[in-house]
């Protein structure tokens, strides 16, 4: 049996319902539960993603400018 790797849509999808849910009042790791995660799976996630919406991941990367 594999590890099942989740896309970046689906990984903002789950943080963002996972963030309603604690600004409903629900406790982090019930929340967390509920998106059905693991604790450190959602930690890992929120570090690079956290603030980030699905259309911001659609977008390519563009280098950016050096300030001379």
């Amino acid at each position: 049996m594999g590890i099942k790797r989740q896309k970046l849509e689906e990984m903002v999808t789950k943080l963002q319902k996972d963030e309603v849910l604690c600004g409903q009042g629900m406790p982090r790791i019930d929340a967390i539960r509920q998106v059905q995660i693991t604790k450190q799976t959602s930690y890992r996630w929120r570090k690079p993603w956290v603030g980030m919406g699905t259309d911001q991941l659609k977008e390519p990367k563009r280098p950016q400018k050096e300030n001379d």
